[in-house]
């Protein structure tokens, strides 16, 4: 089975120590064929990823990761944009001229506030709600390949506000997953809420995965989000199981921002 880790952060990330040497000897050691480093990045100067990301120093780190290890493992360039259906051009214009493999669309802030911040004084429904929303903008404008980890919010909100129900907020995920396959955008299974106790399941869940499948959607790739190198590749045994339960026959990679699929 070809197993392919397409999220996963580096210091290279503002969040992130992990070194990609190591997490590359890591990923062999597991078993892992193929993976792509998708490391964050804002143009907004309020984000807390903001100036963290030096392309020059990442571009050379795989490189020499490539000349390491490329007999062993696939290693693919990738980003993570946050919020890249805000400031465009500006966003075009620092990624003109990289080569990347495949970018990610996230939300991390809503309204230049951290999800954390954008929860306080709001209801339950309020907060789901408005992030649906955020999201739908990001995926009806961005240039982006795949959704990130499309309802993350579960992840902030999950202790003091509880899970959301899917059934509730079917509708916008419905326009969020249509308008992702009219653009030709996938979605992630992302392993890193199995870690969290107060959460332990994917993003998205499995009611979003088998929804996504059942309107025909195509492109979906795992990732583990992870930021050490000793967890890369985190749980992709499960995901792959997950995509076979609901009807998925492989997964996607990607080179130079075109998908391929890879079969089960």
């Amino acid at each position: 089975m070809y197993l392919a880790d397409y999220h996963h952060h580096t210091d290279n990330s503002f969040d992130s120590q992990a070194q990609m040497n190591e997490v590359c000897k890591q990923a062999i050691r597991i078993g892992l064929d193929e993976i792509c480093f998708t490391e964050h990045f804002s143009v907004n100067p309020k984000a807390p990823t903001y100036g963290h990301m030096k392309f020059n120093r990442y571009f050379s780190q795989l490189e020499e990761c490539r000349e390491l290890f490329g007999d062993e493992l696939v290693i693919k360039a990738g980003i993570e944009l946050c919020e890249p259906h805000l400031m465009k051009e500006e966003y075009k214009e620092a990624l003109t001229y990289l080569e990347l493999d495949f970018i990610m669309g996230s939300v991390h802030n809503i309204k230049e506030e951290k999800l954390r911040t954008f929860m306080v004084n709001k209801t339950k429904e309020e907060i789901y709600q408005q992030y649906f929303e955020e999201v739908y903008a990001m995926v009806a404008e961005a240039d982006i390949d795949v959704i990130a980890h499309l309802d993350l919010i579960k992840r902030y909100a999950v202790e003091s506000e509880g899970n959301y129900d899917f059934i509730t907020y079917k509708p916008i995920i419905e326009q969020i997953l249509r308008k992702a396959i009219e653009r030709g955008i996938g979605i992630e299974i992302n392993t890193s809420g199995l870690a969290k106790k107060a959460l332990h399941e994917t993003l998205p869940s499995m009611e979003v995965l088998r929804l996504y499948h059942s309107l025909e959607g195509k492109i979906l790739t795992i990732g583990s989000d992870s930021h050490f190198s000793e967890t890369v590749g985190s749980n992709q045994e499960i995901a792959i199981e997950m995509a076979k339960e609901v009807g998925f026959d492989g997964i996607t990679v990607f080179e130079k921002r075109i998908p391929s699929k890879i079969y089960f």
